[in-house]
């Protein structure tokens, strides 16, 4: 039914039935280029079939009902028993499952695993990104488990899985299992140092009982999880802040002790539980030696926060394409939206922010497969770097992005508000921005062989560009100035970021978006908000190669 007033025109088609891989162009040339040549068709083919998936009107239906119904806690039975269990629509359930059939939680023991694993991840984050913390968290937990070649050997078949299986039950029956992490304690927050869990040794060698709270643990809902606790010392020394692996579900097929206090309620994330939760004796098993917990899940955190940079491209990417989309078919003072020069130069600004996080982002996942002494230098350095800034520029994206539909951005059916929540969360998670500037800072004092590696890497794209020339020698001028340094410390962080982002560019990029980037991020002509370019540059170009459709 429709009355005479309520003819629809000028309304663009929605964003669906569409390739969210291969219409990605600086994604899909960041896999060529990485990716082993004998090997590329065959990854291609499953980020294509990936990408069909995200951008279809399935996955979108259920990105909506996930986050229309969230999570719900159930801490007791009927009969009064503790359960501890969280409740998730059968939309998140399809999502997460999805995720892991791509192999999304497959990084470790495919060769390019972990490019082809970052690319999905990008791709499929898109369709919604709640559910990517407990993918994440799963990924992530492998090289701390490596830490003990036992635990290794009998977890990381599970965790690497392509088999998706929500029941709480004895791991070892399960064709695969997920992760969540248990740091964060509220008198703490970054400070993991301040943590007062304790841990009793227990009869059996390597596992003790666990006492304690956490004020954020990731995605409760998880077989296992890595959790610190200190152990106290004794005669013979030892003790000390500990990493432990703590199941939901013990080997005789009893429950755990793990309280869940209440779920959080978030800014954004809303499909995804994150709880307050309790141990009182609960089991766990040691992960590495006493006394080396930071260490051990330092190894987790550096995974996790690469995953923080992916997470943030993805969602740029998403507004992005969103924005360009809406502005392709929606006309305005006589003419489409994209073709006006002003709406134009703010789509291309955007659309380059979001290019130079994706190649910056599957870069360093592609230095995760080379893995030699060099390129983990270089990532010890570039994932704190990127994980900063690309996190941060994520907000202003996805802010510009919705108000280039206007109105429409801002009604919940668009779907830009759930990006725009979503946003911030990033940068808040697995560190600060404080605590990423802080952590450059170190490295840069102790682990002089990084800085080469990173030196090395942004050199590779000097003398292509006068701008980029200029922007190393005056990074390399801040970096020799110790004169205030923790101050300037966020200020240092954002210049090597965009040298770094500079360099990929000019490299890699098309002449438009390398031009225009250096132009604005490096080169000083570039104002406080986006849609400020030089409009000397070839906007269009750079606008054209960020649509996610033919026009």
């Amino acid at each position: 039914m429709s009355t005479p007033t309520h003819t629809v025109g000028n309304q663009p088609p929605p964003l669906v039935g569409h390739d969210v891989y291969s219409t990605d162009s600086a994604l899909t040339e960041a896999v060529s280029r990485h990716a082993g040549p004998e090997r590329l068709a065959g990854i291609e083919a499953e980020l294509s079939e990936l990408g069909r998936a995200a951008g279809s009107v399935q996955a979108q239906a259920w990105a909506t009902e996930a986050n229309t119904y969230p999570p719900v806690l159930r801490t007791h039975d009927r009969y009064g028993n503790r359960v501890d269990e969280v409740d998730f629509h059968p939309s998140w359930h399809r999502l997460l499952g999805h995720a892991v059939s791509a192999g999304l939680t497959d990084a470790w023991s495919r060769p390019d695993g972990h490019l082809r694993r970052a690319a999905g991840f990008l791709v499929w984050s898109q369709a919604e990104a709640g559910h990517g913390c407990p993918v994440s968290m799963t990924h992530a937990a492998v090289p701390a488990l490596r830490a003990d070649p036992e635990l290794a050997a009998e977890w990381e078949p599970r965790l690497g899985s392509h088999a998706y299986d929500q029941r709480l039950t004895v791991p070892g029956g399960k064709p695969g299992a997920l992760f969540g992490m248990g740091m964060t304690e509220k008198q703490g927050g970054s400070d993991v140092r301040a943590n007062t869990t304790t841990a009793q040794p227990l009869a059996e060698p390597g596992t003790y009982a666990l006492t304690g709270h956490k004020w954020f643990c990731s995605a409760p809902m998880s077989d296992g999880f890595l959790v610190l606790a200190r152990v106290p010392g004794n005669s013979s020394g030892g003790g000390g802040l500990t990493c432990f692996l703590l199941p939901r579900v013990l080997p005789d097929g009893s429950r755990n002790v793990f309280a869940i206090q209440r779920l959080k309620d978030k800014l954004g994330n809303r499909s995804n539980a994150s709880a307050e939760v309790e141990f009182a004796g609960s089991w766990a098993r040691r992960v590495g030696e006493e006394g080396r917990g930071v260490a051990v899940i330092i190894e987790m955190v550096a995974a996790t926060r690469l995953d923080c940079a992916l997470g943030s491209a993805a969602l740029m990417r998403q507004a992005v394409a969103q924005a360009i989309h809406h502005a392709t078919y929606r006309s305005a003072f006589g003419g489409p939206l994209a073709d006006k020069p002003l709406m134009r130069n703010v789509l291309a600004d955007l659309a380059l922010e979001s290019e130079a996080a994706t190649t910056t982002a599957l870069r360093l996942a592609a230095s995760c497969d080379a893995d030699t002494e060099q390129e983990r230098h270089m990532r010890r350095l570039g994932v704190a770097i990127t994980k900063y800034w690309v996190t941060k520029r994520c907000p202003a994206v996805a802010a510009e992005a919705l108000e280039c539909l206007g109105g429409n951005g801002y009604v919940e059916e668009s779907g830009m508000p759930r990006i725009f929540r979503e946003s911030p969360l990033n940068s808040v998670w697995e560190g600060s921005g404080n605590v990423q500037a802080l952590d450059v800072l170190r490295v840069l004092q102790r682990e002089p062989l990084a800085l080469n590696a990173f030196l090395g890497e942004i050199g590779l794209a000097r003398g292509a560009d006068h701008r980029l020339d200029r922007a190393i020698k005056d990074l390399l001028g801040e970096l020799a100035d110790l004169d205030g340094v923790e101050a300037r410390a966020r200020r240092i962080v954002e210049r090597m970021a965009l040298v770094l982002q500079g360099s990929l560019l000019v490299r890699f990029a098309p002449a438009a978006v390398a031009d225009a980037f250096c132009a604005s991020r490096l080169g000083g002509d570039w104002g406080s908000a986006f849609g400020t370019l030089p409009h000397t540059l070839d906007l269009t170009a750079i606008v054209d190669r960020a649509r996610p459709v033919a026009r």
